[in-house]
């Protein structure tokens, strides 16, 4: 049966070494990432890059279904941790669409524009801009992108409301919109609790949380992917679903169906051991 492990000085020595080699292996790709041309070669060197972060942090995927040969493809999901930008693309190829933010993050935003994500304003005022730059890029792409509609990860406990703005081109265009869903589990595949979930494998802010439990102290980002090397890793499960029906709907009824979708799915699926 899984359980957290207890952290002491050979499971803190070991992450040092991990966190470490994570580092050195990216000062060693920088030269590679700065001469790669941007387009499919790039997006595709993202996965080999990611893959490696995947294998020092123990992190091991399991797919269930597969994703459409449609383009242009959007896929959905919901969004608990950072480990998600790492897992896709190592299990589907692709890029993302990410909050703007992201982008100023220091030489994090730099590699993502070189690896194909696109940055937008989610803010309104913003909307028409952001929309532009989502069908510029899934017009000209020929692999899957990504989007986490909740704009934000939780605590593993629900699924948010999806944000509808980001849904505005998907109305009477030819944009095939198929959703997935997101399951964390030990590596064993057994179920993690609400409350261990929140504690050491979500990164969140506990104060965007609807409900459930909350974390005891929220961690930067390189401080999560230290922490999971400390844990010795998990499993994401990821359960990939049929493309539903969206013709005729506006963007908050795409928004709202898409949402019941995953919502309905992960809560079915979150207290079973992964197959």
């Amino acid at each position: 049966m899984g359980c957290v492990r207890r952290q002491n000085f050979f499971n803190t020595t070991g992450a040092i070494i991990k966190f470490l080699s994570f580092w050195v292996m990216v000062v060693i790709q920088l030269p590679i990432i700065l001469l790669l041309p941007r387009g499919r070669i790039s997006v595709w060197y993202m996965g080999v890059f990611m893959r490696i972060l995947l294998i020092l942090a123990g992190i091991k995927i399991r797919v269930h279904g597969k994703i459409s040969s449609h383009r242009p493809l959007l896929v959905i999901s919901n969004h608990i941790s950072i480990f998600e930008i790492a897992t896709f693309p190592v299990a589907f190829g692709g890029s993302f669409i990410a909050k703007k933010d992201i982008e100023s993050w220091p030489l994090v935003g730099w590699i993502s524009r070189k690896f194909g994500v696109v940055f937008v304003d989610r803010r309104p005022s913003h909307a028409v801009e952001a929309l532009k730059q989502v069908q510029d890029t899934l017009s000209k792409v020929h692999y899957p992108v990504f989007l986490f509609p909740e704009g934000t990860t939780t605590n593993g406990a629900y699924v948010k409301p999806f944000k509808s703005t980001l849904f505005n081109f998907v109305e009477n265009s030819d944009v095939l919109v198929q959703p997935m869903v997101m399951n964390y589990r030990y590596r064993d595949g057994d179920v993690i609790s609400d409350e261990d979930l929140a504690e050491h494998f979500g990164y969140f802010a506990n104060e965007k949380q609807d409900m459930g439990p909350l974390c005891s102290h929220e961690r930067s980002a390189f401080g999560q992917v230290f922490h999971i090397m400390m844990l010795g890793g998990f499993m994401v499960e990821l359960t990939v679903l049929p493309p539903p029906p969206l013709a005729g709907m506006d963007r908050k009824q795409i928004a709202e169906t898409l949402q019941k979708i995953v919502s309905d799915k992960y809560m079915e699926l979150k207290n079973k051991k992964a197959k």
